[in-house]
C-alpha cells in the first residue's frame, strides 16, 4: 500500500496507514451532528468520509512520516498490533502490516530519530512498542519519543489510573520511559529541533498539543485530535464524544482553524480519511476544507 507524498520546502511528508474504520454513527462520534445541516456538504464528504446513505462516518488511523535534511520523524503511531484492548473491541488485538507499510515509505524502525506524540490516547501510541519474547519493547530503538508532560502526569494520577486508556499507557509509554528514550514537553509547549513547534491545544485530552513544522517558507500543522472529521471545519463547535473537556476542545479547534487559515498551512490530520491532508480557507464568518 502506497500513499501520497507531500513536499514542504526541503522536507517530505508521507502517510503510513494503519486501518480504516467505516462504522461510526455520526451522532455517536459527533453528538451535535445534524443530518439536514450536513446535506449541503455531502458532495465533498461522500464517499471517502461519509457513506452514500449518510449514516456512517469513515475514520482513518495513520502515522505521518517526515523526512527533513537531518532527521526522520514520525507523528503519532496508531493502535499497534497485539495490544489487548477488550474494552474497545475495534482496537483489540489488531494484526495490521503497518511495519511493512512503513518500509514501503522508505523507513526502517532503526532509522527513526524522533517520534512526536500529540497526546497519549490508545490510537496514537500503539506502535511505540511491539511484543518481543513476551515483553513490550520500543519499536524504534534509536528514537527519542517526545510527548506532553501533562499527559504523562495525568496517567500517573488517580483519574488516569482508572481511565480506559491506562492499559495503553502501561504497554505503550512506560517501556519507552524505562528505556530512557522519553523527552517531555512542558505545558506551554515551544520549539523543538530546528523547525518544529509544540502548541497547547487542550480539550480533547488534558495535555493535548498540535505540532507545526516550518520549512522553506511553508507551514504544516499536525493537529492530533483537535478534529476527528472534516465536517468539524465547517462546524467547529461540534465536539467529539472522545473529548474530555468539550468547551476547551472547541476553543482549541477554533484557534487551530484560524492558525491554518492565517498561515495557509497544509494540515495533516490524524483521522480524516481520503488523502487526510488539506487546507482551511475562510468562508464568510466560518471556514471551508479542501483536500489535497
Amino acid at each position: 500500500m502506497t500513499d501520497r507524498y507531500y513536499t514542504l520546502g526541503t522536507t517530505s511528508i508521507t502517510r503510513v496507514p494503519e486501518k480504516l474504520f467505516d462504522d461510526f454513527s455520526p451522532n455517536a462520534l459527533l453528538p451535535l451532528w445534524n443530518h439536514e445541516t450536513v446535506e449541503t456538504h455531502r458532495p465533498w464528504l461522500v464517499p471517502d468520509n461519509l457513506d452514500a446513505a449518510g449514516q456512517k462516518l469513515i475514520i482513518s488511523v495513520h502515522t505521518w512520516v517526515i523526512k527533513t535534511p537531518k532527521y526522520t520523524v514520525l507523528v503519532d503511531t496508531g493502535v499497534g498490533n497485539a495490544k489487548p484492548r477488550p474494552e474497545l473491541p475495534i482496537f483489540h488485538q489488531l494484526d495490521e502490516p503497518w511495519l511493512e507499510r512503513l518500509a514501503a515509505a522508505g523507513v526502517t524502525p532503526e532509522e527513526v530519530d524522533f517520534v512526536l506524540l500529540t497526546h497519549l490516547h490508545i490510537d496514537h501510541i500503539g506502535w511505540n512498542t511491539r511484543l518481543v519474547d513476551g515483553q513490550w519493547v520500543p519499536t524504534f530503538p534509536n528514537a527519542k519519543y517526545v510527548f506532553p508532560q501533562a499527559e504523562y502526569e495525568y496517567f500517573l494520577s488517580d483519574a488516569g489510573r482508572q481511565s480506559i486508556g491506562h492499559a495503553a499507557f502501561v504497554d505503550s509509554v512506560l517501556p519507552v520511559i524505562d528505556a530512557g528514550q522519553a523527552v517531555m514537553i512542558g505545558v506551554d509547549g515551544g520549539p523543538f529541533l530546528d523547525d518544529f513547534h509544540f502548541h497547547p491545544t487542550q480539550g480533547h485530552s488534558v495535555g493535548h498539543m498540535s505540532i507545526s513544522l516550518h520549512s522553506g517558507g511553508e507551514t504544516a500543522m499536525f493537529g492530533g485530535d483537535v478534529m476527528h472529521h472534516p465536517i468539524q471545519v465547517a462546524h467547529p463547535l461540534w465536539a467529539s464524544c472522545f473529548c474530555d473537556l468539550p468547551e476547551a476542545a472547541n476553543r482549541s479547534r477554533q484557534w487551530l482553524l484560524n492558525y491554518l487559515a492565517d498561515h495557509n498551512a497544509l494540515y495533516f490530520s490524524s483521522h480524516f480519511a481520503g488523502t487526510s491532508a488539506g487546507r482551511v480557507q475562510r468562508l464568510g464568518s466560518g471556514f471551508a476544507w479542501h483536500f489535497e
